[in-house]
C-alpha cells in the first residue's frame, strides 16, 4: 500500500515544489516526509499538510481513520529512489536486504556509488569490503547520523576546593636565636 499512496501523493507534493521523500502508514498515522533543496520551513510543511489532506479527502485510499503527519527528513533519511540514493554518495547508510539476498541482511557501510540500476557500498566489518546491491534486493535503506570526534574539554579548570589550596604556600625561614648558657 506504501508504493501506492506514494504514487498517489506524488503530484501534490510536487506542485508544492517540494520532494515526497517517504510515506509510511503504521498504527493509524500516515506519515509523509517531504524535502526540498535548502531544506523545508514550517510554512512548507503546512501548505504541504493542507494539499495533501485534501487529496486523501477526495480520493479516500485509506479505510479507517487515521491521523496525517508532514515533516521534513531530519538527520537520519530514508532512501527510496535512486535519486535518494545518488544525493546520499559519500554518507554513511544502513540497508536492510529482502530476505532472498544471501549473506547478512542488515548492512552498515559508506555508500560509495549509486545509479539508475542500484548502489554500491563499502561494508563496516566486512571481508568482501565493496559490495553491489540492486535497488530490488533492497528492503528498507536509510542514512546514519555520525557523530564527530568527542570533543575536547573545555570551561574553566577545576577550582581549588580550600582556602589553603587557594593560596601559594608561604616558605618560611627559621628564626636563628642565640643560645645563651645560664649558670
Amino acid at each position: 500500500m506504501t508504493d501506492e499512496l506514494f504514487a498517489l501523493l506524488q503530484p501534490a507534493v510536487s506542485a508544492a515544489d517540494l520532494e515526497l521523500v517517504d510515506v509510511e502508514l503504521r498504527s493509524g498515522v500516515l506519515l509523509v516526509t517531504v524535502d526540498r533543496t535548502g531544506g523545508v520551513d514550517l510554512e512548507a510543511l503546512t501548505d504541504a499538510n493542507r494539499s495533501l489532506s485534501t487529496v486523501l479527502d477526495d480520493l479516500d485510499p485509506i479505510p479507517g481513520t487515521y491521523t496525517l503527519e508532514v515533516s521534513s527528513p531530519g538527520v537520519e533519511r530514508t532512501l527510496r529512489t535512486p535519486a535518494h540514493f545518488v544525493k546520499a554518495i559519500g554518507e554513511t547508510v544502513t540497508v536492510k536486504t529482502r530476505p532472498q539476498v544471501p549473506g547478512d541482511r542488515r548492512l552498515r557501510g559508506e555508500l560509495l556509488a549509486a545509479d539508475e540500476d542500484g548502489l554500491e557500498l563499502a561494508v563496516e566489518g566486512s571481508a568482501e569490503g565493496r559490495m553491489r546491491l540492486a535497488y530490488s534486493d533492497i528492503d528498507r535503506a536509510r542514512t546514519v547520523f555520525v557523530w564527530g570526534p568527542e570533543p575536547r574539554p573545555s570551561g574553566p579548570r577545576p577550582r581549588a576546593t580550600t582556602q589553603q589550596e587557594r593560596v601559594a604556600p608561604k616558605t618560611t625561614q627559621k628564626k636563628k636565636r642565640k643560645q645563651v648558657a645560664t649558670p
